[in-house]
């Protein structure tokens, strides 16, 4: 128990450590998280798959909090992507139950800590009680004005591309004009939320998996060891760390 504590109290005196580090006029207005190691730390223990899922669910309660204590407005998950229905169908239907029991649990926090909670994906595919769960709680938080949680769930950075595409045939039939980046951009999924600045992905994995392909073509990418259920504050405070280190020309020379 005495080690236990101590540790705790080393973890915690290297959160501040690093908070203070960070320059809270320059934090990212919008971060992304590939949330990736799930399965792997399962069977690093001998365990099956379920259990990462399971346990990672401390990894977003605190790369939330930590979120909204130093700035960022936007704070978007990647949880489920439109490639991941070709998993095993027993593990589909456990993670969506685990979402839904998730939301329903968590959102009393979420109201707490002022967080709004937004959707981004295709809801066609969604089991209809999971759809319901997920409105049910978006409209609890509709009215705060903190962070803005956004989950991508059934989403794809193509699909989302080509939705877009649709939507602007459908409603410009007869202006043949031309459509410009800002235009176009208001019709991802994302159209009401600022670009990606700084997109994480956990795992040790060097890639980002067809999510946010247009939103993220100026973000910072930073790539980390851990697996995403031992993900913590410290992880969420370094990767701003670097974010900050990084010279952010957008094309430009300097």
């Amino acid at each position: 128990m005495l080690v236990k504590k101590t540790q705790m109290k080393d973890y915690f005196s290297r959160c501040l450590e690093l908070s203070a580090k960070v320059d809270k006029t320059r934090v990212p207005r919008h971060a992304a998280v590939i949330m990736d190691g799930n399965g792997r730390w399962a069977r690093a223990r001998g365990w099956k798959r379920f259990l990462g899922h399971e346990n990672a669910r401390e990894a977003v309660r605190e790369a939330m909090r930590a979120s909204g204590e130093i700035g960022i407005e936007v704070l978007s998950l990647f949880a489920f992507s439109t490639e991941n229905w070709a998993r095993p169908k027993e593990e589909v239907e456990f993670l969506f139950h685990l979402f839904e029991r998730v939301l329903a649990e968590e959102v009393g926090e979420m109201n707490q800590n002022n967080v709004r909670l937004r959707f981004c994906g295709e809801r066609e595919r969604l089991p209809d009680w999971f759809v319901r769960r997920l409105d049910e709680c978006i409209e609890l938080c509709r009215d705060n004005t903190g962070l803005i949680l956004n989950l991508a769930v059934n989403y794809g950075g193509k699909q989302d591309i080509l939705q877009a595409v649709n939507r602007l045939r459908e409603l410009r039939v007869e202006d043949e004009s031309r459509v410009g980046e800002e235009e176009f951009a208001k019709y991802l999924l994302t159209g009401d939320l600022p670009q990606v600045d700084l997109l994480i992905r956990t795992s040790s994995e060097y890639r980002i998996s067809n999510f946010f392909l247009w939103q993220t073509a100026y973000a910072e990418l930073v790539f980390l060891k851990v697996l995403w259920p031992d993900f913590r504050r410290e992880h969420l405070l370094e990767a701003v760390i670097e974010y900050q280190r990084r010279d952010r020309r957008f094309g430009n020379v300097v």
